[in-house]
């Protein structure tokens, strides 16, 4: 039933990170779902209204934040939740260690397993399928990314036996197997934002593309814009591939297998207007990369990477720019950096949006 309730209006871009402040503040009214409203803004439930020092810490992350008041639907409750639906199959003294937040991939939901619930994985997977609908295979983290390709190993606790399924996000379908290419479901707000920025008939460097969620989803939005969507991985690029025919963008969005440093070296050198590094883990070290393929009037890239306590922020605009600069050109500002997501407990993944001269 429709209700009004306070609320904060924020812009679109700026969504995910006014969220996850508002949770740790403890004001969401998780019961009422997030407006969108007529222009480019989206307005978040509150359970009540922010006091004085609530506000000023909204407003350090995003100053452009307001209060309002709206009308908001209910959320439809599921049946059950995941605590709910294990309750009584486990012991007493586990219900704490029930994982609170899994990535659903199409119909694939991949979980991390605390050692204590390792006994009971199979049981947490079936739970899984019961509580989430559409899902039809239960994965469980089996070790950390890693290598060239960033793959991680998973455990079939519950439904089907496979990992390949067909993802939708921002009016895009992926063809994604997750364990033969890296994707993430978390940065959709991420990929829409940058989509968001590209003028008609740019030229984008993907450097790192996957299965391509950034380079489809940029030329769908940006009809004349064209994207060299570049990945070591030939099955992610494979993916890449078919997901360019699926979303018919084949003829803006071109596939290329290879290592980044040697296909700009190649084929890429200043042709960019823009310029994608989501490798957060070693981005750092293709910031020349990035600066070769930009082009020589200038251009932007959207450096992505990892800040680990104490590190911050800034010290990763210092390393950025520092990095830049051995290249012999210059950052001439920085449009963006801010915190993306958390991804562990004293780390998290940011962006830097900066112009290269």
């Amino acid at each position: 039933m429709p209700q009004e309730a306070f609320c904060l209006k924020v812009a679109k871009q700026h969504c995910e990170e006014t969220i996850a402040v508002v949770n740790k503040l403890g004001l969401t009214d998780k019961r009422l779902q997030i407006q969108k409203g007529n222009e480019d803004a989206l307005y978040i439930p509150l359970q009540r209204q922010p006091n004085e020092e609530e506000m000023a810490l909204l407003k350090a992350k995003t100053p452009e934040v307001q209060l309002a008041s709206c009308i908001f639907l209910e959320k439809k409750r599921q049946e059950k939740t995941l605590v709910e639906s294990l309750q009584g199959l486990l012991p007493p003294c586990l219900p704490p260690s029930i994982p609170r937040a899994l990535d659903i991939v199409g119909d694939i939901a991949i979980v991390e397993i605390p050692p204590e619930l390792e006994p009971y994985k199979a049981t947490v997977g079936e739970a899984i399928l019961k509580t989430h609908k559409n899902v039809r295979v239960a994965l469980a983290k089996a070790g950390k990314v890693s290598g060239t390709y960033r793959l991680r190993d998973f455990e079939f606790i519950a439904g089907e036996h496979r990992t390949s399924t067909v993802y939708k996000e921002n009016g895009c379908s992926y063809y994604v197997d997750v364990a033969k290419a890296y994707f993430s479901p978390r940065l959709s707000h991420e990929r829409e934002r940058v989509a968001s920025f590209v003028k008609e008939s740019e030229i984008v460097v993907d450097l790192f593309a996957g299965v391509g969620p950034f380079a489809i989803l940029i030329a769908k939005t940006s009809k004349n814009a064209r994207v060299f969507a570049v990945d070591i991985n030939p099955e992610a690029v494979a993916m890449l591939k078919k997901n360019a025919s699926l979303n018919r963008v084949e003829n803006r969005v071109f596939p290329i297998v290879g290592d980044a440093r040697k296909i700009v070296d190649q084929k890429l050198v200043g042709v960019a207007d823009r310029v994608i590094m989501n490798l957060p883990e070693t981005a750092c070290n293709f910031v020349d990369v990035a600066c070769k393929a930009v082009k020589l009037t200038g251009g932007i890239i959207h450096f992505y990477g990892f800040v680990r306590g104490p590190d911050t922020l800034e010290d990763m605009r210092s390393c950025f720019s520092e990095a830049v600069s051995k290249t012999g050109r210059k950052v001439e500002s920085f449009l963006e950096a801010k915190t993306v997501r958390e991804t562990a407990p004293y780390e998290c993944q940011a962006v830097l949006d900066a112009r290269i001269v």
